[in-house]
């Protein structure tokens, strides 16, 4: 053999390797494929049912919130009509109330104030001038 025939040689053995070692990344390559393939194929299956069941849940939550947008509006509505009746009682009682409850306060305090004159003490006086007696202020809890 002489030395083209070696070279030639060692370069086929190289190139036979060379796919071999192609071949092998091919094969695998494929199989990563084909897994990646029904991979998708299930996610796809199982996302259109989902995808399905998200959608009426959305449409089912739409309906819920007008729902509840209708029970607010009322409630507004409720609200400021117990604003206004509440406004329009205390305007037309609150007044009157008010001064009859003072007037019966009045009463009270001009009753219990004055005492009945058999129960009033009898009052010292010396010629022209009045003896010390209860001071007008203790009946009251003021001053000593």
């Amino acid at each position: 053999m002489t030395g083209g025939e070696v070279a030639g040689l060692l370069v086929a053995v190289f190139w036979a390797i060379l796919v071999s070692f192609l071949a092998v990344v091919l094969v695998r390559l494929a199989q990563t494929l084909k897994a990646a393939t029904r991979l998708v194929t299930a996610v796809t299956e199982q996302a259109v049912p989902l995808l399905g069941e998200a959608s009426a849940t959305v449409r089912t939550a739409q309906t819920q919130l007008e729902k509840v947008e209708t029970i607010t509006t009322d409630v507004q509505e409720v609200t400021s009509n117990a604003s206004a009746l509440s406004a329009t009682v205390a305007t037309t009682f609150g007044g009157p109330l008010v001064k009859v409850a003072a007037f019966g306060y009045g009463v009270r305090r001009a009753l219990t104030r004055r005492p009945a004159d058999s129960e009033r003490a009898p009052r010292r006086t010396v010629t022209g001038r009045r003896l010390p007696g209860q001071r007008p202020w203790s009946r009251r809890g003021g001053k000593d």
